[in-house]
């Protein structure tokens, strides 16, 4: 079923939805299963399965010299992906991203998707590798996120990339895309990345999934802002709560948040490991229980491979 299908089904009840990352290259399926299993009894409809692009090591030979390796350190999206859903019966939802992929990677990715039954994508352009100062799309690949919501646009209505290719199966995809309450550290400001993610729904989206934010009132405003630009696709919050200390730094470094004054003194003042997690869990509850007040179809948490901490949270709200 569509994603957007469980959204109309609730008929205003909040749903709940986790996102998991794939083991790192050598690991197992059990470790997704170990992380998922106590999240089960809350009843997700969808679990969403990260993609992430090849990274470049530098690795010293006998020589003495070091030699540029790309590697792909978790591999596995759409195998874990039939693996949920063979396991629990629920849709799984796969990331599709622009890096590492030409236009014919995505097109046969999305075929195998396709034959899967799996009918539910998320377009995201994805992050630069490490090495990289700004993203470099794979040549013969899409740049923007906007275009790889158009592909898949396009093979929604049977056009497929080889024009000769006549009378081709439609797939059926359900598209999500990505929203940034506090903008995307690449946009000059929030009224153009707004138009960025109105070309995605105009192309075809068929609703938001925001990025991790710490102040509700952010996400309120980035919804108004939708409505008043003629966004109508349903905006799923994604949270993930604090709960080590390094991340009071890290997290806005790494995916360009704000924290608000409140949680921010409360985490300073936290005398100890556990006082810092307790913090985080419980401004996550509160954020949690004020959003899921104000109606918002689901609740989506990352779970950064933190089942306890994600249980915890989701037995407070539900």
């Amino acid at each position: 079923m569509k994603v957007t299908e469980y959204f109309d089904k609730a008929n205003g009840r909040t749903l709940i939805s986790f996102e998991v990352l794939p083991p790192l290259k050598g690991g197992g399926m059990q470790a997704i299963f170990e992380t998922l299993d106590p999240l089960m009894e809350f009843k997700p409809p969808f679990i969403d399965v990260t993609y992430h692009r090849e990274e470049f090591d530098y690795k010293r030979r006998e020589s003495g010299y070091y030699e540029k390796t790309a590697i792909r350190k978790r591999p596995g999206t759409v195998g874990i992906c039939a693996a949920i859903m063979h396991r629990y019966g629920v849709d799984a939802v796969p990331h599709l991203i622009c890096g590492g992929f030409t236009k014919e990677d995505t097109e046969n990715a999305l075929i195998d998707l396709n034959f899967l039954n799996i009918n539910n994508v998320l377009a995201i352009r994805g992050d630069a590798r490490k090495f990289d100062g700004k993203f470099i799309p794979e040549e013969g690949g899409h740049e923007f996120a906007l275009d790889l919501v158009r592909q898949i646009t396009d093979m929604n209505q049977g056009k497929y990339l080889d024009p000769d290719i006549k009378d081709a199966v439609k797939t059926d995809f359900c598209i999500g895309v990505a929203g940034y309450p506090e903008k995307h550290f690449e946009s000059p400001n929030l009224n153009i990345d707004l138009q960025f993610v109105k070309e995605k729904v105009d192309a075809g989206a068929d609703y938001i999934v925001t990025q991790m934010f710490f102040d509700n009132a952010k996400y309120f405003d980035f919804v108004d802002r939708c409505r008043e630009a003629g966004i109508t696709v349903p905006i799923v919050p994604g949270l993930k709560p604090i709960t080590k200390k390094y991340q009071l730094n890290a997290i806005p470094r790494h995916f360009h948040v704000n924290l608000p004054d409140a949680l921010a003194t409360e985490l300073l003042n936290a005398k100890d490991a556990e006082a810092y997690r307790e913090v985080g869990i419980e401004w996550c509850i509160a954020q949690s229980k004020e959003l899921k007040a104000r109606g918002v179809p689901c609740l989506h948490y990352y779970t950064m491979g933190d089942s306890a901490t994600i249980r915890r949270i989701a037995e407070s709200v539900y």
